[in-house]
């Protein structure tokens, strides 16, 4: 502990908030440039969203450094570093919700709810670990009020580490039908085998970049078990090996390889069931209200009722190839007749 007055277990590093800093705010601004140049704001937002969260929580713990005694700045710090990894899982959330929508006829799911369903539980799941963060880290709560505070916390992350299995697993489904389709097989075109290069480099990176964060959460479980005494409390090297370093190279991967390099910039855009032609359909629309997808997902009621989704995709001859899209419309003439 640095004093006697310190809200720290040790001396806190003034050199490393700064180094942490200064790489997620050069992250930070490639990825602005990034979506600039992509026009990728909806499906990667959360890059630039979740860097500019770790900026400002090291900026607070290298202020919080020169003042351990000081209650908000700590505390300030703390909620930070734990709101700031769950976006980056929400940036794997749009992007599979985005190959769903390229790749229709092998999506488990509608590709929507795919994303409003994680986002959601991330959502609540970040309100409750904020919650118990701040009652965690304030000294003077009292014990019923620490108690809460680590309940909440366990609860959060435990949810979180349920939320991101699910989520794996429905894409660990999706690569399977993939791969049982062919998609990602060895095509006889270049352009067809470029695109299948495509669907397996965003595969990759979701799994490698789920990987990064499910580590980063059981760090955190297993802080928040062992409890303000435990070893990842009492010393300062873990947290930023979790909370700085292995998110640092989260982003920087991110970075390298932005989901938007390989993924249509059109929703409607979709990959055909011959796996080597990109037609412009009319996009995949759930007819249900937001409520009840977000509720039932996978549309189980739909299945019990017998409700026919629109699998517009088996209708490809009513769909222009990409780059051929004036070739389905009608001419001038056929115009007039029709209208008479």
């Amino acid at each position: 502990m640095c004093c006697d007055s310190s809200l720290y277990a040790y001396t806190p590093s003034k050199v490393a908030p700064i180094l942490f800093l200064v790489a997620f705010l050069l992250s930070t601004l490639h990825h602005i440039y990034l979506n600039y140049r992509f026009k990728s704001w909806k499906v990667a937002g959360a890059l630039p969203w979740g860097g500019s969260l770790f900026v400002a929580a090291f900026a607070v713990r290298e202020a919080s450094a020169f003042h351990p005694q000081n209650l908000d700045l700590f505390i300030a710090s703390t909620v930070l570093l734990l709101l700031a990894p769950p976006v980056y899982a929400l940036l794997n959330y749009v992007v599979l919700g985005r190959t769903l929508y390229y790749i229709p006829h092998l999506s488990p799911i509608y590709p929507g709810r795919a994303i409003t369903t994680f986002v959601g539980l991330d959502v609540v799941i970040g309100i409750i670990s904020a919650n118990g963060g701040a009652k965690f880290a304030d000294p003077d709560a009292t014990p019923s009020e620490l108690s809460t505070g680590r309940a909440l916390r366990r609860a959060s992350i435990l949810l979180q580490l349920i939320s991101f299995f699910l989520f794996v697993l429905l894409e660990a489904v999706f690569h399977r039908r993939c791969q049982k389709a062919g998609i990602l097989a060895p095509k006889p075109t270049p352009e067809a085998r470029q695109r299948a290069r495509k669907v397996r480099r965003v595969l990759y990176l979701m799994y490698i970049s789920s990987a990064i964060i499910s580590s980063r959460h059981v760090f955190r479980v297993v802080d928040v078990w062992q409890g303000p005494q435990g070893y990842l409390h009492t010393h300062e090297w873990p947290l930023y090996i979790f909370d700085g370093l292995i998110m640092f190279v989260n982003a920087l991967m991110l970075n390298i390889r932005h989901p938007m390099r390989y993924l249509p910039s059109d929703i409607k855009i979709y990959l055909s069931k011959d796996g080597t032609t990109e037609r412009l359909g009319p996009g995949w629309d759930d007819s249900r209200s937001f409520l009840i997808g977000l509720i039932d997902p996978f549309d189980l009621l739909g299945l019990l009722l017998g409700r026919r989704r629109d699998k517009f995709w088996e209708r490809d001859d009513e769909h222009p190839v990409v780059g051929q899209e004036d070739t389905l419309k009608p001419n001038k003439g056929d115009g007039i007749v029709a209208a008479v």
